[in-house]
């Protein structure tokens, strides 16, 4: 390998609509101490991806490559990773926010990041769990601690976040009541879901009582509504970072908490997550499969907020 090597990437060179994402050919990153150089078999698209690529967000102004969480082999090794060798196959996520670039072949990162792939799944499967499935279990396992028997609200419970967190809370024993419109109630069931709520006909806020837990993956007045349904000392755990500090005002205020968070890449969760997907209590709905060179239509589809389950990009 060589200092010039390079790789296709999808990348952007301003804001705007999918049609500013374009294939470009990019230098082969190489590995530092402690890195692992990983050959991107396939990356999801997650809500975070087209909003970034919209208004910037986190990473303010292109140049930049989108994606956090991937699966692949491990290509090369940088000095002292002793974990991983080359032909290791790996998942994981890429430090969020600001270590994005998944949309490529190849990325570069911290071995620390990465867990074996869980060996019952593809690179597809794979690639849609990380960054979803580390923010269902930071919230509800972390910082939640769902016990066997609590009630468990989840929101937009059929979305990508949402649907592992159905099966995260089920997995810890929890009552689960998600949210989602009235196509997507069967396969929310499916999942494990013991109630589920119709949003465009029914007011959660009236229709839920006694929550220990809520899941909360929209904000805003779904945040500040959520606090009704819960039990006392009962928390919301909202994934948006940002927000009126309302929230935490009328929390304490009705004697529960609230707390917001960002996911961060945890070997430690997805080996824990992985322990599910092996017991056969975890998986990724995958909602549509695109090619490397197809990364714009995978934005405009996921930007229609009609999928269920995850949107895959692959390398091949």
């Amino acid at each position: 390998m060589t200092d010039q090597a390079s790789m296709r990437a999808v990348q952007q060179t301003s804001l705007g609509e999918p049609d500013v994402l374009a294939v470009v050919d990019l230098p082969r990153p190489t590995p530092r101490t402690n890195e692992v150089l990983v050959r991107v078999a396939a990356a999801s698209v997650n809500p975070t991806d087209w909003k970034h690529r919209r208004n910037g967000g986190f990473l303010g102004e292109p140049p930049f490559v989108l994606g956090w969480d991937l699966s692949g082999v491990v290509e090369e090794v940088g000095i002292g990773v002793s974990r991983f060798v080359p032909g290791d196959r790996v998942f994981g996520m890429l430090s969020y926010p600001f270590g994005h670039g998944a949309h490529a072949e190849y990325v570069t990162a911290p071995a620390a990041w990465f867990a074996p792939m869980p060996e019952s799944l593809d690179h597809v499967q794979a690639a849609a769990l990380p960054l979803v499935s580390l923010t269902a279990w930071q919230a509800l396992v972390e910082n939640a601690r769902i016990q066997p028997g609590q009630r468990v609200l989840v929101h937009a419970a059929a979305g990508g976040v949402g649907h592992v967190a159905v099966q995260i809370a089920k997995a810890r024993g929890a009552y689960v009541i998600g949210t989602a419109s009235a196509a997507k109630h069967d396969f929310l069931r499916d999942l494990g879901a013991d109630e589920v709520i119709d949003y465009r006909e029914s007011d959660f806020a009236e229709a839920v009582s006694d929550v220990d837990a809520v899941l909360d993956t929209i904000g805003g007045e779904t945040s500040l509504r959520s606090l009704r349904t819960l039990r006392p000392g009962g928390i919301v755990v909202s994934i948006l970072p940002v927000g009126s500090d309302d929230l935490f005002r009328e929390a304490e205020q009705l004697g529960v908490r609230a707390v917001r968070m960002l996911v961060d890449s945890s070997r430690h969760d997805l080996v824990s997550i992985t322990e599910l997907v092996e017991q056969g209590t975890l998986r990724a709905k995958i909602a549509e499969i695109f090619p490397l060179a197809q990364a714009a239509e995978a934005h405009r589809r996921g930007e229609t907020n009609r999928t269920t389950g995850k949107l895959v990009l692959t390398m091949d």
